[in-house]
This record gives structure tokens, sequence and C-alpha cells, in this order.
């Protein structure tokens, strides 16, 4: 089955330009668009996109307040690629803390648009790291945040859990894990399931920023 994606943007233009690059792929399949963050839920609960790519600055609803209706709202939501124009920009941060699973810039080059869907898609690995990471060191309170440090240490995690978040967050796969530990992919899915339910987080972009945010681990 193709990985089916909404588009969400007010500029006709970057619609297009997305539709074109992914339409072109044999595995991806755009099923809908729309002009603003507004529009987004009654399409999601019709369409049931796997992915929503969706501007972060939208004229009646921004991508932060769409992607909070969104995860509020909608059982079993869909992924959510929050589109950009610039990179170290807070409201892409504050996209992240919302709840959306990675983040593209406009400017990005075809080959990476469809490595960033289909990555966001299958949620195995953290979309940009390293931006990621300057994003939390920029903006995540500096680990100073008290309530991500409560959270993080309601959640007791084991030696080995807290070893899987350290390498999620430094964005390694679940394959790349199991290479670094020396265990198999399977045991890793577990490692990672455990870590996202005892934080209480969607998916790993959540538990990487609630790491950054409660000190866990040093955006720097």
């Amino acid at each position: 089955m193709p990985v089916t994606v909404l588009l969400v943007d007010d500029e006709p233009l970057v619609r297009a330009g997305l539709r074109a690059v992914l339409a072109a792929q044999p595995d991806i399949e755009v099923v809908g668009e729309a002009a603003d963050g507004a529009a987004v839920i009654p399409l999601v609960r019709r369409l049931r996109p796997d992915v929503v790519a969706m501007d972060v600055r939208m004229p009646l609803m921004d991508g932060i307040e769409a992607t909070r209706a969104l995860l509020r709202t909608v059982s079993d939501p869909p992924k959510i690629l929050v589109v950009t124009t610039f990179e170290n920009d807070e409201y892409v941060y504050e996209a992240l803390r919302a709840g959306a699973d990675g983040f593209l810039l406009k400017r990005a080059r075809p080959a990476e648009i469809v490595h960033a869907v289909r990555l966001v898609a299958e949620g195995e690995s953290l979309l940009f790291p390293a931006s990621v990471r300057q994003l939390a060191a920029e903006y995540g309170d500096g680990g100073g945040n008290p309530a991500a440090r409560a959270a993080m240490e309601r959640a007791a995690l084991t030696e080995r859990e807290a070893e899987v978040l350290r390498l999620m967050a430094r964005g390694l796969s679940n394959a790349e894990i199991a290479g670094r530990l020396i265990v198999g992919t399977e045991t890793v899915k577990s490692h990672v399931s455990a870590v996202l339910a005892k934080l209480g987080a969607r998916d790993r972009t959540q538990a990487v920023i609630a790491a950054y945010e409660s000190g866990f681990v040093a955006p720097g």
C-alpha cells in the first residue's frame, strides 16, 4: 500500500511543487490538499492520510494549532510533517512540541522531500536529528523544564531503555541501535515502545524533545 499524503499550505505553488515531487513516486499517493490548517481535521477524517505535510505559518490556523487540534480530536491521527521556510525557527520547535513528527524545508531537494515523507511514515528514525538538537538548544529551556524533568523521573527508565533513548536522540534508526547494542531489531522495538509508553510520548520525536527539555540528554 502506498503512503498517502495530505498537503496543507496557503501557497498554491508550494502545494503544486510538493504534489509533483511526491506523486512521481510509486509508493506515495497525494490524496488531498488544503489551503489552511482550519480545513485539516475534516479532511483527515474523510481521507485518512498516513502523513499530513503542513505549512507552519498560515493565515487562519497555523500549523502549530492545527497539529494540537488534530491530535486532540482525531483518533489514530496521521503523522505530521511540518513544512517551513526557515530551519532555525521557534515556530518549528513549537510545532514539534505540539506533536509534529518532523519538519521539512520548502527549499529541500526532491529526493529530500521524498525521504522525509517515507521516514516520518515509517516512524523508526528521527528526521534531521542535528537540526532538532539545534532547535532544542535554542528554544528548549536548556534542560530546565520542571514538568519535563518530573515526567522523566516518573518514567523510571531502565538502564537499557535510557541507552536506547540517548541513541534515538542521536538519530539512529532501530536497525542502527540494534547494531550498536548487539541485540535484535525486535528487541530494540520493544525498548522503544517501552520508552514511549513510560514518557507518554506519541512517537520518538516527542520522546527526544522530552529528553532534551528534561536535561536527560544535552542538546549541545
